[in-house]
């Protein structure tokens, strides 16, 4: 499940909400405040994700470089 919240952008705590809400006996309405999520967000969602995770992989790979730079000293 948590895959498919990550794919969807939704944190568990939301998820937790709405089922916190509809075993209370809210009526599905009371959900459909949040907008639709469309194709098109949810890429730039997952795309910045990604680079995040890229940038952070490129500052390990600098410091792991300067590192053995050094011991080849």
């Amino acid at each position: 499940m948590q895959r498919q919240l990550q794919r969807l952008s939704i944190p568990k705590s939301t998820l937790d909400y709405w089922v916190k809400k509809l075993r209370a006996g809210k009526p599905i309405e009371s959900l459909r405040k949040h907008k639709p999520v469309d194709n098109e967000k949810m890429e730039l969602t997952r795309l910045k994700r990604e680079l995040a995770e890229v940038k952070m992989e490129m500052d390990i790979l600098k410091k792991a470089v300067a590192y053995f730079a050094k011991e080849s000293r």
